[in-house]
């Protein structure tokens, strides 16, 4: 195995990075072209890129690991700590421990941290990365950075209503009965073309400042350019939806939702809070539950952060990983 370091993501190539991404154990859509890209166009300004990239013996592409600086001595992995739910190494299922003691190895001879941040607890990388450190000189502090709720999606709704505790099936079926009641007629949209997604954003962007001050803040005209950059890039890729509730021909919540192998992901979100004592928040992430079901997808996540409305869909909660490697 032979590690190059590069100053920029071109160098590998979009049909490189995305195929080696597909080959990935858990091809999270952070990790992806578009993600990374738009990323770095939109906050990379002034900071310097350390994109790892790992060959095999015959040349081949083997692992990436896209870092940039962050500080006098330390590197993150590219996506940062606001936007981007799962960070990890590209490499090919099976593969990871070589690549990982190849790039190990490469961080001997280097000056400074590695902060890897928002790795799954079921990545190999959670058990290699502290395991290898050592024999390169290496140490690895591994903790518990943060929380995300799933849920593992049985056949059908109503299985799914089975798993829920007797109160939270209850408010449940009251949330959506009052919404039916008092706003006869709201209708359940999903948009999953780039068009059709490009055309209702800035509805989202308007439900979502307006839901909560801090992210009124979040969703600067910055913010609003990296999601235009990386949902669009998904959405070409047909793993992302834009989700709408909408009465009288206006929508009264949203939410993102991002997809990969089995599952959908819940990103970001917006309601009208004119409108909260109906709880249409509730009432679409509940038709999105029920659609991922009748899709056949197995998995249903939340992404990080552990809020009760979470919760309340019966969601456990399963662990990310902070690592951070230092000579």
């Amino acid at each position: 195995m032979k590690v190059d370091l590069l100053d920029g993501l071109d160098a590998v190539g979009e049909a490189a990075w995305q195929g080696l991404h597909a080959r990935s154990a858990f091809p999270s859509p952070f990790m992806s072209w578009p993600w990374q890209r738009g990323w770095l166009e939109t906050f990379g300004a002034g900071r310097r890129l350390r994109l790892l990239r790992v060959r095999d013996g015959a040349g081949d592409l083997a692992g990436l690991l896209p870092l940039y600086e962050d500080g006098a001595q330390g590197f993150r992995i590219l996506g940062g700590v606001d936007v981007s739910d799962y960070l990890d190494l590209i490499a090919p299922a099976g593969a990871e421990e070589e690549v990982w003691a190849a790039l190990l190895q490469s961080h001997a001879t280097a000056p400074g941290t590695w902060d890897l941040h928002a790795i799954r607890a079921s990545s190999p990388t959670v058990t290699l990365v502290p395991t290898l450190a050592p024999a390169y000189g290496l140490s690895a502090a591994s903790a518990v950075e943060e929380r995300c709720p799933v849920l593992d999606l049985p056949g059908t709704w109503d299985a799914y209503l089975a798993t829920l505790s007797g109160k939270q099936r209850h408010e449940l079926g009251r949330k959506m009965r009052r919404l039916e009641r008092e706003l006869p007629g709201t209708a359940t949209a999903s948009y999953a073309s780039w068009a059709e997604l490009s055309a209702r954003l800035p509805a989202f962007f308007e439900l979502h400042r307006g839901s909560h001050a801090g992210k009124a803040r979040f969703m600067d005209l910055r913010m609003e350019r990296f999601f235009r950059a990386a949902i669009g890039g998904l959405a070409e890729r047909g793993v992302a939806r834009l989700w709408m509730l909408e009465h009288q021909g206006r929508a009264i919540a949203a939410f993102i939702c991002l997809e990969w192998p089995g599952a959908v992901g819940l990103y970001n979100s917006g309601f009208d809070t004119t409108t909260a004592a109906v709880s249409p928040g509730i009432v679409l992430l509940a038709g999105i539950i029920r659609d991922a079901i009748e899709r056949g997808l197995a998995r249903f996540d939340f992404l990080r952060g552990e809020e009760p409305y979470k919760l309340g869909f019966g969601a456990r909660s399963e662990d990310l990983y902070r690592i951070q490697v230092t000579g």
